[in-house]
């Protein structure tokens, strides 16, 4: 899977792309991860990408003219959001726009974009973008929470590393992205390794059983107990047994 991220630091990538698990994804050629310095397209001495805002205001406003330049020359012409090509390019390529103003991210939203063999993402900086970088190029918007940060990077970082590790053979284990919170709509069960004793504190004895059935039933319900306690609003949208939802009714749920 291709990523394509246009920014106006391109160097805060590197550190952690060339780390850990993603690392391993690119030496194997799962991910390739390119990223466009939004500069680069500037046709000025200074490399200018922001102006004031027109009619005032506060902060600087990221220019539209280097942003279409830029995607348009890596994605090829005519991408804007509101040409027919540009439909047809959202199904192979979504050009998604960092912005608290987006849909949340989620591990479903990751789930959707890790179907797409190419991604490309837009760094916003400064108080914005232009709105026609909004309205004519980008195809989706996406914001990783409520809050503001100072710009588009981590949240990319954020979106790569999820995707990424729901491409097949990305973990080592290859059930692990299935397990993981969120994944299956509830909250991770709790990990233990060794030693089975630390400060008097004990595994519990279920997991040195070796009985695998027992082990996943308890797991299950460690799921479901996290869920009630931590996140109980998953419980609305979660898929549930009816089994399952009088566990829950009998540990207090409602």
């Amino acid at each position: 899977m291709r990523f394509d991220v246009f920014t106006l630091l391109p160097d805060v990538f590197h550190p952690y792309l060339a780390s850990s698990i993603l690392q391993r994804a690119h030496q194997r050629g799962l991910i390739d991860v390119h990223v466009h310095n939004i500069r680069d397209w500037t046709h000025d001495r200074h490399h200018v990408t922001d102006d004031e805002p027109y009619a005032g205001g506060g902060g600087m406003v990221m220019k539209v003219e280097p942003v279409f330049e830029a995607v348009e020359s890596v994605l090829g012409p005519s991408t804007s959001a509101s040409t027919g090509s540009a439909r047809q390019l959202k199904a192979a390529c979504p050009i998604i726009l960092l912005t608290p103003q987006g849909r949340v991210f989620t591990q479903k939203v990751a789930a959707e974009l890790s179907a797409h063999p190419r991604l490309a993402l837009i760094c916003g900086r400064y108080e914005g973008v232009d709105e026609r970088i909004r309205a004519h190029l980008a195809t989706d918007e996406i914001s990783i929470g409520d809050y503001v940060l100072t710009g588009g990077e981590l949240p990319a970082m954020i979106l790569i590393d999820a995707v990424a590790r729901l491409i097949p053979g990305v973990l080592g284990d290859p059930d692990g992205a299935a397990d993981d919170s969120h994944a299956s709509g509830l909250l991770e069960y709790p990990h233990y390794t060794r030693p089975p004793e630390f400060r008097g504190w004990r595994v519990p004895e279920i997991l040195l059983s070796g009985d695998h059935t027992k082990i996943a039933k308890w797991r299950r319900e460690q799921s479901l107990l996290r869920t009630l306690e931590r996140r109980p609003d998953l419980l609305e949208t979660a898929e549930l047994s009816e089994k399952e939802r009088k566990f829950l009714i009998e540990h207090g749920y409602t």
